[in-house]
């Protein structure tokens, strides 16, 4: 079926894909925009896994700092070639995850990364309070892996919804810009920081 031209550059402005992508995308999904998206993100994951395993030894450091001047963070991205390092695309997603970071202030990069204790003390946590709310012991273990995984959605930057478009998480962000650029990206270390409302005199 014809794709008009408007539909092609809408899908492409709210999923940041090519634009040979979004046609074929809207072609097999005949015109759906909303299911084109979900075409879009399936192929996205696909390259991010296919992409995983390639080394990144090209990047950048990143910083941004608020318009107010009291929080601000660096973050450093890795990616295959010197040549997207230094694509104007890569810039801004770098500083997109910086802002992110400004505003969302996450502890962790992705779940792998939380400690085992800070997980068991989470879960003892959610436990007690389940219990608290009188919730079957033969589901509780159910219960707290769910709110396990909203925990992780509070401070994981992976796993936080999109600062710019909370319909997506950063992850999705992420495999979205592999598919894009056609490259591994690594979001590696981060750091953010916060003028302090206590300063000791000396």
């Amino acid at each position: 079926m014809d794709i008009p031209m408007e539909e092609i550059k809408r899908l492409r402005k709210e999923t940041s894909a090519g634009v040979l992508d979004c046609k074929k995308a809207l072609e097999e999904t005949e015109g759906d925009i909303e299911e084109a998206k979900k075409v879009l993100r399936k192929k996205g994951i696909q390259i991010a896994e296919i992409k995983s395993g390639e080394k990144t030894t090209q990047g950048r450091i990143i910083s941004y700092i608020h318009h107010n001047g009291k929080v601000g963070a660096l973050v450093e991205i890795y990616c295959q070639s010197d040549f997207v390092a230094r694509n104007a695309e890569f810039q801004e997603f770098t500083k997109d995850i910086a802002m992110h970071i400004v505003a969302f202030n996450p502890r962790w990069n992705s779940p792998e990364e939380v400690p085992p204790e800070v997980i068991e003390e989470e879960k003892d946590i959610l436990k007690v309070q389940a219990e608290k709310e009188g919730k079957p012991s033969g589901i509780i273990e159910k219960i707290i892996d769910g709110r396990i995984k909203k925990f992780y959605s509070r401070v994981c930057l992976l796993e936080q919804p999109f600062l710019k478009d909370d319909k997506k998480t950063v992850r999705q962000y992420l495999q979205q810009f592999i598919a894009k650029v056609g490259e591994n990206i690594k979001i590696n270390r981060f750091i953010r920081y916060e003028l302090s409302q206590k300063v000791e005199n000396n």
